[in-house]
């Protein structure tokens, strides 16, 4: 943390005592874990430190995988391919070294602060450049700040990867409740609506006296959510996952019915995409919407919550399962072992599915959005936003971008152009 960081700290975070105690209360899973609150609001200095005795183990259950026959069919119409799923296994318990992911979390400022009796985790990112724009980004399932960790970079100094001085962010990227290092609730009621209002108080708490926020998948619903509650500090928003279907067109799509007469073409792709996700693509969604507590293999096998997290749609696991074939792609088998591990150490698993289960908005359709707000569309998308939707949905569209490489995880697989798209959405909301 440099001088100006530090003095920053020193003015904004109340009750914080010096990095380096050791927490009480959290056993040995997180000794690294540091500061301790004097009150309610404090904001507690934080580290990564998962025990190597977990670790230990972990590999330990890799290796005892008891594996199924190989599918009856040469391609992934019936899920995750044995293949894929072994090569993965051989490589995380081999060559995969966590305490690289670790030291990277570390180098940048993580805290912990109480919102609402949870605790709830982020990075904070101060930019070295004047007037930068607070800027909190949201991640979704099954995911963690891990992702969001390649944008940091261009974001905050933006003048060494192509931009401006003027495109700087301040940023906050915080794990939502039941993931990764924030608490886990124990009571209902921790819902998308919830989730916004704290990450409010979480940018307010931090000094913030307007701010943008973006986000995908959960963090798209996240996002939008502050966005319909409108508080005055939130200048706009920006999402790579619009909920900008028509509502009449998002109950057809979920029936099953045959797309209606008058759509575009590009309105009529997207209907034809949106219409398989909801009747093959989001299964997941749809059991971990219903029956969260029944996922114990999620939280015993290591080898079984990759497997889960693999296939999360038909395109999205297509792009990372490459990767274990030996293709190239924009991930690499540490990015997504990254992701896998953390749920795993945190044993998270089962509390950041419940968030399908607390949840009763529309993932896609829209939501009321009077604010200004900025879309980014990409082709492996669940479906691609046509521009005539966006403007419905959104009487203050501020920017509309449809770009040529990228889907679901943009942030994880292509940073750049994800950056370059966070940059330019939020540029006329600058003064």
């Amino acid at each position: 943390m440099n001088t100006k960081e530090l003095n920053y700290y020193r003015r904004r975070l109340v009750g914080t005592v010096a990095a380096g105690i050791a927490a009480a209360g959290m056993g040995g899973l997180f000794p690294g874990m540091a500061g301790a609150a004097t009150g309610g609001n404090a904001i507690r200095p934080f580290r990564v430190k998962i025990a190597e005795a977990e670790l230990v183990d972990m590999r330990r259950r890799i290796n005892a995988t008891r594996w199924p026959e190989r599918e009856t069919v040469k391609d992934d119409s019936q899920g995750v391919q044995l293949a894929t799923i072994q090569a993965l296994a051989r490589y995380w318990a081999k060559d995969y070294n966590w305490r690289k992911v670790e030291a990277r979390l570390n180098s940048h400022p993580q805290f912990m602060t109480e919102i609402d009796g949870l605790d709830i985790h982020f990075l904070h990112i101060r930019s070295k450049h004047e007037n930068a724009l607070p800027l909190i980004v949201t991640h979704g399932w099954p995911g963690s700040i891990i992702e969001q960790m390649k944008i940091i970079e261009p974001l905050t100094n933006p003048t060494a990867h192509g931009g401006s001085a003027s495109d700087a962010f301040h940023l906050v990227i915080p794990s939502i409740p039941g993931y990764g290092f924030s608490g886990k609730p124990g009571t209902t009621g921790w819902n998308p609506q919830h989730i916004a209002r704290a990450w409010v108080v979480l940018m307010k708490r931090l000094g913030y006296t307007k701010f943008v926020a973006q986000g995908g998948d959960w963090g798209a619903v996240i996002t939008e959510e502050m966005a319909v509650q409108a508080a005055p500090e939130l200048l706009g928003i920006h999402t790579n996952m619009p909920g900008a279907i028509p509502v009449d067109i998002d109950k057809l799509a979920f029936s099953g019915a045959p797309a209606p007469s008058g759509l575009t073409p590009d309105e009529k792709i997207a209907y034809d995409r949106l219409q398989f996700v909801y009747q093959k693509g989001i299964g997941y969604g749809f059991q971990l919407g219903l029956r969260p507590q029944t996922m114990y293999g999620l939280a015993d096998s290591p080898v079984g919550l990759a497997a889960y997290f693999l296939d999360h749609d038909e395109r999205s696991y297509r792009l990372i399962s490459r990767v274990f074939a030996g293709e190239s792609a924009g991930l690499t088998r540490d990015d997504i072992l990254e992701n896998i591990t953390l749920t795993w150490v945190t044993n998270t698993a089962i509390s950041s599915a419940r968030l399908y289960w607390e949840n009763k908005l529309s993932y896609f359709g829209v939501k009321g959005i009077t604010i200004p707000v900025a879309v980014s569309v990409y082709p492996d998308e669940l479906y691609p936003t046509p521009r005539s939707w966006a403007e419905r949905a959104y009487p203050k569209l501020i920017y509309y971008n449809k770009l040529d490489k990228g889907g679901h995880f943009a942030a994880w697989e292509q940073p750049k152009i994800f950056s370059e798209e966070v940059r330019a959405g939020f540029r006329p909301l600058r003064t």
